[in-house]
């Protein structure tokens, strides 16, 4: 099972996932996108001295990058992976999932669980505090793709573009908002879990886990209207698995 000692392999390992993803046509190729483009730009940010300790930032991304890699290779190997992972995982399956959908999944296993516990990690008990500045700066730098992330669901469902112009925007509400909840959460998470032991962890991560699976089925399953709303969505989506994984690509 790959795990990664710098971001450069982070970088590598996601290629690797998106190019299996693409191969097997697979939607979990779709997150694996967008999770990369997320870390070349951190990547980025750390050789411009965008944040204040960028060492510190270089390990919280591995520590936070192979968290998923972790869970997407225990779920390959047919592992159990943590719930809300297993939730995203298991819905690639799925012939009805949109691409928002399985990039919600993505983002609210990763940041509302796996960030959290990456922060705690790199800045446990008080140093926490001194974490929360470049914390934010991720968050910048998360938002900064929401244009992106826009411009390649466009692509894929042209029907958006006309929903843009008239609801100016209100993919904003879908992604960014949801990011925003979910690193505002994140980080209240990191500063719950940072104090604690070992085993206090483990109990919080559980707990923690629980109630972020609770939102992943919500993604999965958001009521009779809006699951044929996507299902709309779905059929008017262009291209296959593998071609809108290589436009995300391209786009974002």
């Amino acid at each position: 099972m790959p795990q990664a000692q710098s971001i450069d392999e982070v970088i590598a390992i996601l290629n690797t996932i998106i190019d299996e993803s693409v191969q097997q046509s697979s939607p979990l190729g779709y997150f694996a996108v967008l999770y990369c483009k997320v870390t070349e730009k951190v990547k980025e940010g750390i050789a411009n001295g965008m944040f204040q300790n960028g060492p510190r930032m270089e390990r919280l991304d591995i520590i936070f990058a192979n968290r998923y890699i972790k869970a997407y290779y225990e779920y390959r190997n047919g592992i159990q992976a943590s719930s809300c992972w297993e939730v995203a995982f298991e819905y690639a399956e799925d012939y009805w999932g949109i691409v928002l959908q399985h990039l919600l999944l993505g983002m609210n296993a990763h940041i509302n669980l796996d960030l959290g516990i990456a922060a705690a990690e790199v800045a446990p008990k008080d140093a926490i505090n001194d974490l929360h500045d470049d914390f934010n700066t991720i968050n910048e730098i998360l938002s900064g793709l929401v244009g992106n992330v826009e411009k390649a669901l466009s692509d894929v469902w042209p029907v958006l573009k006309w929903i843009l112009k008239k609801t100016k925007h209100i993919d904003t509400f879908l992604i960014d908002f949801s990011m925003q909840e979910a690193r505002e959460g994140a980080w209240k998470f990191a500063v719950e879990l940072a104090p604690l032991n070992a085993n206090q962890s483990e109990e919080c991560i559980e707990k923690r886990d629980y109630s972020i699976t609770k939102v992943a089925d919500l993604v999965v399953k958001p009521g009779k209207i809006a699951s044929f709303l996507f299902k709309i969505m779905r059929l008017f989506e262009i291209g296959s698995v593998d071609a809108k994984i290589e436009k995300l690509r391209k786009v974002i």
